[in-house]
């Protein structure tokens, strides 16, 4: 499966952002989809996980409350919807589908990414 991220770009502090994953060559409604950022400098953090029929949904600690993942298994897409942006959100955010139908923290558990979109927050 090949996995396209998009929907990032420049959003002053507190602002909202939507970043879609789209999956082409074949589904992955099967497959948990997490998505993970890295900040310059920094190591790839885990930002949340879906699974397979999208109910269970995992966060990290650092968006719980202001990040919201969900899949439209139909249209083959998983969404991040990011409001309350802060400057520490600047990353590069990837998408990734898990081998199995469900997702985890760990970047171990998924075989497939996405080449990633830049989320830049101005404070």
């Amino acid at each position: 499966v090949q996995l396209q991220a998009s929907g990032g770009g420049l959003v002053q502090t507190g602002g909202s952002l939507r970043l879609s994953c789209a999956a082409s060559r074949r589904t992955f409604s099967n497959n948990g989809v997490g998505w993970f950022r890295r900040a310059p400098g920094k190591e790839r953090e885990f930002v949340a996980g879906i699974n397979w029929k999208g109910q269970s949904i995992v966060y990290g600690d650092s968006v719980k409350g202001r990040f919201t993942i969900s899949r439209d298994n139909a249209k083959n897409a998983v969404y991040l919807q990011m409001n309350s942006l802060k400057p520490e959100d600047t990353a590069v955010y990837y998408c990734a589908a898990a081998r199995g139908p469900y997702a985890s923290s760990s970047g171990s558990a998924y075989n497939y990414w996405g080449q990633g979109t830049l989320v830049t927050v101005s404070s």
